[in-house]
C-alpha cells in the first residue's frame, strides 16, 4: 500500500500474524484470551512506532506505515487490530504532548511495546459534539489534580498499562485538562461490567475514579481543546486500519469459499471483485490524508469523517458478503464469517461511531439542527 513503508516491518508483521496470531483467533473470540505476548511482538517489530516521528531513526512519521501495520492484523482479527489502535491512539497522545519528561520516560516503552496503553477519548469526543456530558471530574490542588468520576469502557487495559483521559476542572467552566493515567494508581478502580459478542479478549473495562491524585508530571495538555484539535485527524484516521483489514479478510473468505461454490455463489449480488475495487478506492484516500495527520483544515477534517464513514459501511457490507458466500460452513460458532460480521459492527460503532460521523459531517455542512458541540475532539 505505500512504497515507503519498511519492507521488513510489514514482513515481520505478517510472519507475526500467521505464526502467532492465526492458532489463537479463536480462543481471543470466544474465551477473551488476552493476547499481550503477540502486542508485545508486534512492538518490536516496530509495528507501534511508524507515526511517532521522535522514534523513527528517520524522525518521520509514516501514518500509512501504522495504518498498514494495523490491517494486516486485522485481516485475521480485528481484537489485535483495535489493541493495536489502542496502542497507537496512546503513544500519538505522548508524541504530540509538550510534555517532555513524559515523552522522554514514557514514549519509547509504548514505542517499543514494552508498555501497553489504551485511550479513554469515547466520552470526551461525544462531550465536544454535544451527545453527552463529560463523566470525569477534578478539582485543582497542589501538585495536581484529585478526579472523580466513571468511564464504562476503556481498552487495553492491565495492572502496568496507562491510558488517556480527560476531565473538566471544578468551578472553571470551559477548563478541561488531559492526562496519562497509570491503571497502578491509588483510587483507580477497573472492573469488568460486561460482555461482548465480539472483540471479547481486548480487556475493556468500566473504569472508576474515586479521589484520583494525578500529578502535574501527568499532564498531556492544559488546556485540552487546541491539543486535541492537533491529535484528531490522526485519531480517527488511524482507526481505518481495522477496516481496511477487516475487508480484505472478508474478501479472502469469499474466494476461499469460490473455489468449490463459484457456481452458485456468482448468483450473489455482492461479490469479491466489487468489494476489492472498493477498497482499493478507500485505500488510496486513506494514503493521501495520512500524509498530513495534524492538518486541522475544516475540509481536510471532513475528508476524514468521511473516509471513516466508508471504513464502517464497507466493513458491514464485505463482511456480511463473506458470510452468504460461506454459507452454513460460516454459520459454525468457531467459523471465521460469522465472527468478520459481528467484528464489522464495531467497526461501525466504536466511537466515533457511523451515527456520530454523520452528525458531525451535518454540522460541517451547517445542517445539523441538533447541539453545535465545542471545538476538540
Amino acid at each position: 500500500m505505500s512504497d515507503t513503508t519498511p519492507p521488513p516491518m510489514l514482513a515481520e508483521m505478517r510472519r507475526i500474524v500467521r505464526e502467532d496470531l492465526a492458532p489463537l483467533v479463536v480462543k481471543i473470540d470466544l474465551e477473551g484470551f488476552y493476547p499481550e505476548q503477540i502486542l508485545r511482538k508486534i512492538g518490536a517489530a516496530g509495528g507501534f512506532r511508524q507515526h511517532l516521528a521522535s522514534q523513527q531513526p528517520s524522525g518521520t512519521c509514516d501514518m500509512l506505515a501504522a495504518i498498514e501495520a494495523m490491517a494486516v492484523a486485522g485481516e485475521e482479527c480485528l481484537s489485535t487490530a483495535f489493541m493495536m489502535w489502542c496502542q497507537d491512539a496512546c503513544g500519538w497522545y505522548l508524541e504530540s504532548s509538550e510534555n517532555q519528561e513524559l515523552r522522554r520516560s514514557i514514549l519509547p516503552r509504548i514505542a517499543e511495546g514494552e508498555a501497553l496503553g489504551g485511550t479513554a477519548l469515547s466520552n470526551p469526543m461525544k462531550f465536544y459534539s454535544g451527545i453527552e456530558p463529560l463523566k470525569l471530574k477534578a478539582q485543582e490542588v497542589p501538585g495536581g489534580f484529585r478526579v472523580q468520576g466513571q468511564l464504562p469502557w476503556v481498552s487495553n487495559l492491565g495492572p502496568e498499562h496507562f491510558f488517556g483521559a480527560i476531565f473538566q476542572v471544578d468551578g472553571k467552566p470551559g477548563r478541561e485538562v488531559m492526562a496519562l493515567v497509570p491503571c497502578n494508581a491509588e483510587g483507580l478502580r477497573i472492573v469488568q461490567s460486561a460482555h461482548f459478542v465480539a472483540l471479547e479478549g481486548t480487556r475493556t473495562f468500566s473504569v472508576r475514579f474515586d479521589d484520583v491524585f494525578l500529578p502535574t508530571e501527568s499532564i498531556l495538555a492544559d488546556p485540552a481543546v487546541p491539543y486535541l484539535a492537533k491529535i484528531r485527524s490522526g485519531f480517527i484516521l488511524m482507526q481505518t486500519g481495522m477496516a481496511l483489514g477487516l475487508v480484505q479478510g472478508s474478501i479472502d473468505i469469499m474466494r476461499k469459499a469460490d473455489r468449490t461454490h463459484e457456481d452458485i455463489n456468482r448468483f450473489l449480488p455482492d461479490r469479491p471483485e466489487t468489494f476489492q475495487e472498493q477498497l482499493a478506492s478507500l485505500r488510496e484516500e486513506v494514503r493521501g490524508l495520512a500524509s498530513a495527520p495534524w492538518e486541522q483544515d475544516k475540509g481536510f477534517l471532513r475528508r476524514v469523517f468521511a473516509a471513516r464513514l466508508v471504513a464502517g459501511q464497507l466493513s458491514i457490507a464485505a463482511a456480511s458478503a463473506a458470510l452468504l458466500h460461506a454459507g452454513a460452513r460460516g454459520y459454525l460458532n468457531n467459523a471465521p464469517a460469522q465472527r468478520r460480521l459481528r467484528e464489522s459492527y464495531f467497526v461501525a460503532i466504536v466511537t466515533p461511531a457511523m451515527k456520530h460521523l454523520r452528525k458531525e459531517l451535518a454540522r460541517a455542512e451547517g445542517n445539523d439542527a441538533g447541539s453545535p458541540g465545542r471545538t476538540g475532539a
